[in-house]
């Protein structure tokens, strides 16, 4: 069992504000110590294409995409469309034109497919329609029968990624708390989300690269303006962020985090800043440590996260523009956060969306062509998966 901070270390516990959702809350669940736990067990597929109406009124429609994938834990779209897919057992895959290619576009030989470890995040670089350069985290092999966490970049061609270079290595792994997604900001730079690898007390050692978010150059190398002097830590504090992503509109890093017994957080994530593990979590706070922004008991176990702002250009669904969505995997939805207009930092309201109809959710990104994607991880051996799982499937207008 992980780690769980005594209710008698004398922090304070002043309230701090926590947004409640709009509709349907989840009823019955009690919160388990790794909020990544295992969900209820998920209706028969719904049909492939049904439409939605949301709490304020927009309208929606949901499509199965893809099926039978083997726990895809993140989505990337390439500049000429195709979606670039892990699967945690440790492969990358392509769809193209509509189709999920047979072949995969790389099998990670090392890859440690242990519990929550294995093959994670993908990140596709800013120039990658000049460079080919894809990004992927994973859990590896090391001697002696342990692991480690690294990211390895991929030159992409003809649908397979070649010419491995490693970028980062040998970060603690374990097999909970990995974090493992990747993304590249607004700045050119690569981000990583790492977990605290089943060792709490690492979160607030800033010689330890896990329970961090992690920034680095496009080839490894260190930034110069870190917040940490000769490190790639961003922030610090965290337990298991498996979510990241730049809101439109302050172009400020908001990110997802599991939490112990519930306590599920998602965070304004600001260079340099300490946000509490294992010493404060949820509503506690302590001086020099940020609380949430909003948190969840009982847990959701908040995964992937992308705030929606299509292209122009491109048919969108308005009442979703600037939204952010996160994944839940014990909380078997799709969360949808409206921020103020007037404040984009604080929250105006919440909602879950497509409760209970797809089972445990992983990750969810924008598609070039105005549509939100997201894919299901009900054969992660946590879940309870229907015949078709796991899938790929997208929101869109409806018509």
């Amino acid at each position: 069992m992980p780690w769980i901070m005594p209710h008698d270390w004398g922090m304070s516990t002043h309230a701090v504000w926590r947004q409640v959702p709009t509709v349907l809350l989840v009823a019955g669940l009690a919160g388990a110590a790794c909020g990544d736990d295992r969900s209820p067990e998920p209706p028969s597929s719904p049909p492939a294409s049904e439409v939605i109406t949301a709490a304020d009124g927009t309208r929606f429609a949901v499509e199965v995409v893809f099926r039978n994938l083997d726990v895809p834990w993140s989505l990337a779209f390439a500049p000429d469309g195709r979606l670039f897919i892990t699967e945690r057992p440790g492969r990358v895959r392509i769809a193209q034109n509509g189709a999920l290619l047979a072949q995969a576009a790389l099998t990670v030989s090392d890859a440690a497919p242990n519990g929550e470890a294995g093959v994670m995040g993908l990140a596709l670089h800013p120039n990658f329609s000049s460079n080919r350069f894809v990004y992927v985290a994973y859990t590896a092999r090391a001697g002696g029968g342990g692991s480690v966490n690294r990211v390895v970049r991929y030159r992409e061609a003809g649908n397979q990624l070649g010419e491995p270079m490693v970028i980062v290595d040998n970060i603690a792994a374990a097999n909970i708390h990995d974090g493992g997604r990747i993304r590249f900001g607004p700045d050119g730079k690569l981000y990583l989300t790492m977990g605290d690898a089943a060792s709490p007390p690492v979160s607030q050692d800033l010689a330890s690269l896990n329970g961090k978010i992690l920034r680095m150059n496009d080839d490894g190398s260190l930034p110069g303006d870190n917040p940490f002097s000769a490190s790639f830590v961003y922030s610090l504090g965290h337990r298991n962020p498996q979510g990241i992503d730049w809101q439109p509109a302050t172009g400020e890093l908001w990110g997802t985090e599991h939490g112990a017994t519930g306590n599920d957080e998602l965070n304004r994530l600001l260079p340099g800043r300490n946000y509490g593990w294992p010493v404060i979590e949820a509503n506690r706070t302590q001086a020099g440590m940020e609380t949430p922004v909003l948190f969840y008991d009982p847990a959701i176990a908040p995964s992937g996260l992308s705030f929606y702002a299509p292209a122009a250009g491109v048919t969108a669904i308005e009442g979703f523009r600037n939204n952010a969505f996160f994944a839940t995997l014990r909380g078997t939805h799709l969360h949808r956060v409206i921020f103020n207009t007037d404040n984009p930092q604080t929250v105006r309201s919440e909602e879950r969306l497509l409760e209970g109809r797809f089972g445990r959710i992983r990750d969810v990104v924008s598609g070039p062509d105005g549509a939100i994607y997201f894919c299901t991880n009900n054969r992660d051996g946590r879940g309870t998966p229907t015949s078709d799982d796991d899938r790929v499937i997208r929101i869109v207008p409806a018509r």
